[in-house]
């Protein structure tokens, strides 16, 4: 579970990225997994998430907020939960 603790103010100019996001009017379920989601069909849906992940002019701030609070769930700035963990990691052995 993400902490809140970690996100930021609830500022309106702390989340105005969020707004030019090319996600803004796909349905959420490309972007988070159902329970038990496996395989091809997992892979087929983040595929879908990182491709319009790939042309959203705000793809580093989001990739940026997601580090920030450690977003458990999802593909969040082009990348799923392990992948973001794996930047996670590698900043911490530094």
């Amino acid at each position: 579970m993400a902490s809140i603790a970690r996100l930021p103010m609830p500022i309106q100019e702390t989340y105005e990225w969020q707004y030019r996001g090319a996600c803004r009017e796909v349905d959420p379920e490309t972007f988070f997994s159902p329970d038990a989601e496996r395989g091809p069909r997992r892979r087929s849906r983040e595929a879908a998430a990182k491709a319009l992940c790939a042309v959203c002019p705000v793809v580093q701030q989001c990739l940026e907020h997601a580090l920030a609070v450690r977003e458990p769930y999802g593909v969040w700035g082009g990348l799923n939960i392990n992948e973001r963990e794996s930047i996670l990691q590698a900043k911490k052995a530094c």
